[in-house]
């Protein structure tokens, strides 16, 4: 398949509001894709490298370079010409990664040279691309949308599924059965605005802790443990205490889902940075255990001695859990029979605050396993945090935001007086909001390198964010997690602002 034609389906699905013409629009690219181009194309369309992020910037794509006349770049040798790229290594890497990016432009067209523009800078953005894939890709084989959904679920990967479909048809979907030792994609969760919403909506419920941790799905088969992430990655190596508390279970053929956490020595929960730091290292985990142990803790069973359990009610698995994993490894949980007890949901997710977790995850007790999708049966409550912050500068979009001006760079008033950039945001932005930001920040500008506009600090936005994270990269020693924009507060001076000194205040586990 040539890249012009996913680039045009890219822009198309991304331009077209009604998901119906999205699904065909989709349809149409798997007729004509070969089944060795999918596991490229799908993650193309969904904005995603295979290789994963290649670290390069517009210092290199900004160049302007002559885009060919005619369209010869395949999918898979652009591909190909991309896990190259990431293989430049040592001296005279940066020179040499930016001559293959330059043969790569050159040889793409002007449609091609937006395209993997976005791609390369993470611009390219479709939201909930893989459900619409999947719709896409039943259409366009004639298999039943909810067998490819489950097949999917269960193969954890959609590419995977989609050249199996492919190349041999429906009767391929045989293939994919829940199997001990194969992650399937975990079950994720709505969010509501408080815990009488979400009871509101699910009546008879479980009230459980939300852990600031790491996702992990654990499969066991006799004295083989596999840990994995929520993406699916094998962590086994580097989690021996989950691997040793597995095998002190009672069964002997599982699989659970739950989170690892890290607490200090008071027993209380670790900062995610620390967490997260723990999980990812692959060095010397003998050394890092000792520092920063982790504890599994689960919540739900998705198979118990060979039977598969994901079509069951959420209570039934529960029980099946109960049965299998002693109560301090199973995560806090509050049963709510209706709305009348909302008052006792509200003080457990106060204690669970005061106990440092994150808030609740509520969920229906008559709901199935909804594997790789965001499942009405489970709604998060959590406290949302924000910030009046200034905008220091912004960057040109690209992609569908070619234009406008995009991504803040977010700063706070610090110590000295000086303005410390905290983080960089553009999610949250309706178009009329990108539109006028962009036209008030232009009357800002200073000074124009081509990409970043830096501006006077004077616009003052309200940023959301789900908390804060340590990093060197930025002059407060900290940035936030998960920013979005709420609103912008042209009834505030810029003096109004928060302060670095205030933001620190409020998160004290994570001060450098």
């Amino acid at each position: 398949m040539l890249l012009t034609r996913l680039a045009e389906v890219s822009r198309e699905v991304a331009d077209a509001s009604a998901r119906s013409r999205k699904i065909e629009l989709l349809a149409e690219l798997f007729r004509d894709a070969d089944a060795e181009d999918v596991p490229i194309v799908i993650p193309y369309l969904a904005g995603r490298l295979p290789q994963g992020r290649l670290g390069i910037g517009w210092k290199v794509l900004g160049r302007a370079v002559q885009p060919a006349a005619e369209p010869t770049l395949t999918v898979r040798g652009t591909d190909a010409r991309l896990t190259a790229l990431g293989t430049v290594t040592g001296t005279g890497s940066q020179a040499e990664r930016a001559r293959l990016v330059g043969e790569l432009m050159s040889a793409a067209t002007a449609g091609e040279q937006r395209f993997l523009r976005g791609l390369l800078t993470g611009e390219v953005r479709q939201g909930a691309l893989d459900a619409i894939a999947v719709e896409g890709l039943a259409r366009a084989t004639g298999a039943p949308p909810a067998e490819v959904r489950r097949a999917v679920m269960l193969a954890g990967s959609l590419a995977a599924v989609a050249r199996a479909l492919l190349a041999d048809g429906p009767p391929a979907l045989e293939r994919f059965r829940l199997t001990v030792g194969r992650p399937v994609q975990p079950m994720l969760a709505h969010s509501a605005s408080s815990v009488a919403e979400a009871v509101g909506r699910l009546g008879a419920c479980a009230v459980e802790e939300k852990l600031d941790g790491i996702r992990v799905q654990v499969h066991r088969d006799g004295d083989t443990v596999r840990v994995h992430t929520r993406t699916l990655d094998d962590i086994t190596d580097r989690l021996p205490e989950v691997t040793a508390a597995a095998r002190e279970l009672a069964g002997e053929r599982f699989i659970l889902d739950g989170e690892v956490i890290s607490f200090d020595a008071a027993g209380r929960p670790r900062s995610f940075q620390e967490t997260a730091g723990r999980v990812g290292s692959r060095v010397d985990v003998a050394t890092a255990a000792g520092a920063v142990p982790v504890t599994p803790v689960f919540f739900d069973a998705l198979a118990v001695d060979g039977r598969d359990l994901l079509d069951l009610p959420f209570a039934e698995r529960h029980a099946e859990l109960a049965r299998l994993v002693p109560e301090p490894l199973r995560v806090r949980r509050l049963l709510v029979a209706g709305p009348e007890e909302v008052p006792a949901a509200e003080r457990f997710l106060a204690e669970a605050l005061e106990r440092g977790h994150e808030g609740v995850v509520v969920k229906g007790l008559d709901a199935p396993y909804s594997a790789g999708r965001r499942g009405a049966s489970w709604l998060k409550v959590k406290p949302v945090h924000t910030l009046d912050l200034v905008v220091l500068a912004v960057e040109r979009g690209h992609g569908r935001r070619t234009g406008t001006l995009s991504n803040l760079h977010l700063g706070a008033r610090a110590a000295d007086g000086s303005w410390a950039m905290l983080g960089k945001t553009f999610k949250g932005m309706t178009d009329a909001m990108l539109a006028w930001q962009t036209e008030r920040l232009q009357s800002l500008a200073v000074a124009d390198d081509g990409h970043v506009v830096t501006v006077r600090p004077e616009l003052v936005v309200e940023i959301a964010y789900d908390g804060l994270q340590r990093s060197t990269r930025y002059p407060a020693g900290v940035t936030l997690r998960f920013a979005r924009v709420v609103r912008y507060r042209e009834d505030k001076r810029p003096e109004d602002a928060d302060t670095v000194e205030r933001l620190l205040a409020a998160h004290p586990e994570v001060r450098p």
